[in-house]
């Protein structure tokens, strides 16, 4: 068993070697998965994440471009780091953005959501096990946030490889995907 230390180093690396045209395609492909197999119709409100570029992050504005585009019935959100807690603000394409000190993206505007408002959320992660456990970050933000939101919200993670065979050890505050999405597969759990 690998511990989740050991598979964010390994899987960082792996996620940061990905050229820059691999890691479009294979995000593209992420966004085709999203769009095939998870049906918008009770779907308002999706929460996406910004990728973090320096991080190799799969490229999720595959998706929310074309939510823009063809489901504008549909509202999007993205986070912002506050303290320990992640703040939740609309996205549109007139957002205006600022660069955390972390080197993310975050919307310059004040207009908090609470997370029960949230049908489906897009989760970044570093890899993930058959049965819909994540590894992120380790800054325990995800966790937090998706422990907040209302039961039936989806929660999809995205992510560049297949899931991790050796089990990481679990604790209590981790919270289960519903799905993860990779670029040539879909994992339901």
């Amino acid at each position: 068993m690998q511990n989740k230390s050991e598979l964010r180093q390994i899987y960082l690396t792996k996620q940061k070697s990905l050229s820059e045209l691999e890691r479009k395609e294979k995000s593209q492909q992420i966004a085709e998965q999203f769009f095939t197999n998870f049906p918008l119709e009770n779907v308002k409100n999706l929460h996406v994440f910004l990728s973090i570029e320096k991080n190799g992050e799969v490229e999720t504005k595959f998706i929310y471009e074309r939510i823009w585009r063809d489901f504008p019935q549909i509202h999007t959100f993205v986070p912002r780091l506050f303290g320990e807690h992640l703040e939740h603000l609309e996205f549109t394409a007139n957002t205006e953005l600022n660069i955390n000190s972390w080197g993310i993206s975050e919307p310059l505007a004040n207009d908090l959501v609470d997370e029960k408002l949230f049908d489906a959320v897009i989760v970044p992660l570093l890899c993930f096990d058959e049965k819909g456990h994540r590894v992120g970050y380790g800054k325990g933000y995800y966790d937090r946030f998706l422990a907040k939101c209302r039961t039936d919200c989806v929660k999809i993670g995205v992510n560049f490889f297949p899931p991790v065979e050796n089990f990481f050890e679990l604790n209590e505050f981790d919270v289960k995907l519903d799905a993860c999405l990779t670029p040539n597969s879909v994992w339901k759990f």
